[in-house]
């Protein structure tokens, strides 16, 4: 095996696959009125299958089909969650769901925004965990990640000097995303990532302003 497959193998992918099917999970959970007819359980098939595509074509060294694997997937699960919220902000004039409904369809929804947006931040950036394998340390990318401000002799003496993002790194820039609206120790650098950032925002802040308005009418 040559030492840029070595590289590339680095970083553990299974994290990236499991919070994927956990979103599979969280749209089989939601209500009926808040998913396309006959997709409840479709999407968890369609996720696993393309997982398991994405395991085969990595493990033969495929990164072409691989890459184009991950943005179906990545795809899929975005247009399902933007297809659940459209159906969400449909049903609330006409109280369609239940206040209890309505609690659990939103946090499904804001934990879901969390783990897609996540996943778009890990396929991209750097050119993807493939290509950011390819180097020793990750030092160019969308993102300014504190490592990669170290001086290069503290990161020596720290045990960072192969340091790169995984999975959970853009999971919890993610996360910070959903819950401050903005970054917080990891600054944006390209535009295409601040577009993200700010379509991941208004969708976190789209779920919570009804979710409060609905409890003010409840009340």
């Amino acid at each position: 095996m040559r030492a840029d497959q070595k590289r590339g193998e680095r970083e553990p992918r299974w994290p990236a696959g499991v919070a994927l099917l956990g979103v599979g999970g969280l749209y089989a959970a939601l209500p009926s009125s808040l998913v396309i007819a006959g997709s409840r359980w479709l999407l968890v098939i369609a996720v696993t299958l393309l997982l398991v595509a994405a395991v085969v074509t990595h493990q033969r060294g495929q990164h072409l089909i691989n890459q184009v694997v991950g943005f179906t997937l990545n795809g899929l699960v975005t247009l399902a969650m933007v297809a659940s919220l459209a159906l969400l902000i449909a049903a609330l004039p006409a109280h369609e769901i239940t206040p209890q409904q309505l609690l659990r369809s939103a946090a499904a929804l804001w934990l879901t925004n969390i783990v897609v947006f996540a996943s778009w931040y890990w396929r991209l950036d750097g050119g993807g965990p493939h290509q950011r394998g390819l180097s020793v340390g990750h030092s160019d990318g969308a993102f300014l990640f504190p490592q990669m401000t170290m001086d290069p002799a503290a990161k020596l003496a720290a045990g960072e000097h192969e340091w790169e993002p995984h999975f959970v790194d853009y999971l919890f820039l993610a996360f910070n995303t959903s819950t401050a609206f903005s970054q917080t120790d990891v600054p944006v650098l390209s535009r295409s990532a601040k577009a993200l950032m700010m379509l991941q925002s208004l969708i976190s802040l789209l779920v919570i302003a009804l979710l409060a308005g609905r409890a003010v009418n409840i009340l």
